[in-house]
């Protein structure tokens, strides 16, 4: 499994409500998607078709993780406030839709890695919690979740896969965009991604 499927597999569940601590956090999330892919091989040899389980839940638990507020203001930064309040709203709509589609497709390649966690830090409303995925090479891919507290609930805004920032990857690539075209464009570029998607993945986004 690749580093992009390893991220994703982490950074897309990474919050359950009954959990107290950012360690908690992550680690009862991520059981939650586990059980979500070994129901779905279990359940492979009957009418539905392999896939239905995890495009119907795993949307689920990512609008559990993410707080995509914090999420789409971090990418857009400097952008955000020039935006009018509707603008704002189709803005976190667009990049939830993009973000929920992406983790679908590239979780199906999820087989099993093991995920140990190996720290944890809290500085007031912010957590990290730091984890490594170790593949059937035995590789390990270092994993850390940034956390904010908000409404009595720990939710994650960022993941570094290998000191790489997920916010920051997007940052620059909106970036680039509005300064190459304009904002109307990046909004238009996710329109499209939007429309060009599965019927499947459509379908689940929309729940």
């Amino acid at each position: 499994m690749g580093k992009a499927v390893a991220a994703w597999l982490m950074v897309a569940s990474a919050l359950a409500a009954t959990a107290s601590s950012p360690r908690d956090v992550v680690q009862t999330a991520v059981t939650r998607v586990v059980a979500v892919l070994q129901e779905d091989l279990a359940t492979a040899h009957l009418d539905r078709p392999r896939g239905d389980i995890r495009r119907s839940e795993i949307p689920r638990i990512a609008t559990d993780l993410f707080d995509f507020d914090e999420m789409a203001r971090r990418t857009l930064t400097r952008h955000w406030n020039g935006r009018t309040p509707e603008e704002q709203a189709e803005f976190v709509r667009l990049f939830t839709d993009l973000l929920e589609r992406s983790y679908v497709a590239r979780i199906e390649q999820w087989s099993g890695e093991r995920i140990l966690y190996t720290g944890e830090s809290v500085d007031g409303q912010y957590a990290t919690v730091r984890s490594k995925i170790v593949t059937r090479r035995r590789a390990e891919i270092a994993m850390d979740y940034r956390l904010l507290m908000r409404d009595g609930r720990w939710r994650a805004y960022d993941v570094l896969l290998d000191g790489v920032s997920f916010v920051a990857t997007f940052r620059g690539e909106f970036d680039r965009i509005i300064k190459q075209s304009s904002y109307a464009g990046l909004v238009d570029k996710l329109r499209k991604r939007a429309v060009q998607a599965p019927p499947e993945q459509r379908a689940a986004a929309a729940r």
